[in-house]
């Protein structure tokens, strides 16, 4: 039988409330938590030794994530203050990556049963972010979204559709 770790990261639903998951996510909210409170080259480890890939990156203070394992991070990425990546599904990012401050990316879903999602049950789905894109300040990135190489996408703006290659978003 597959523990709901197992399922989550397989795409098919879980339970968020299970023991193990909520654990997991504390292990992150504790390393976040050490990095946020003295943010440092050194105590950056914290953070990117829970990534699943993660290269010449500068992450700000105020970072948070579900897990960070499944947070892959190319060349150069810059994450400003604030940030939020909600990891239950795989989110990668590209080489040269701007987020601005308070930006959130998404990646698990709630049924619209409100007795299923009483019960804890989640699914997830990928983001797919592309090389140079610049994502503005405040914006949200929902689940299963897909932005192309050299996108921007505007401040404020709630990304609820899949963005091409090279298209400025507005939301």
């Amino acid at each position: 039988m597959m523990t709901e770790f197992e399922k989550m990261i397989n795409g098919e639903h879980f339970n968020s409330l299970d023991l193990d998951l909520r654990l997991k996510r504390e292990a992150a909210r504790l390393a976040c938590a050490k990095y946020n409170a003295h943010p440092s080259k050194g105590n950056l480890r914290h953070i990117t030794r829970l990534f699943a890939q993660s290269e010449l990156v500068v992450i700000e203070p105020g970072f948070q994530c579900d897990y960070g394992s499944q947070i892959y991070l190319g060349k150069g990425v810059y994450i400003n203050f604030q940030c939020v990546l909600l990891d239950s599904a795989p989110i990668h990012i590209g080489d040269q990556v701007l987020i601005g401050p308070a930006a959130h990316l998404y990646t698990v879903d709630h049924p619209r049963d409100a007795a299923a999602r009483a019960s804890g049950e989640c699914f997830a789905r990928p983001i797919h972010i592309g090389n140079r894109v610049w994502i503005g300040g405040g914006a949200k990135v929902l689940p299963g979204m897909t932005i192309g190489d050299d996108a921007i996408i505007a401040a404020n703006a709630v990304v609820t559709r899949n963005v091409a290659q090279g298209e400025r978003y507005l939301g």
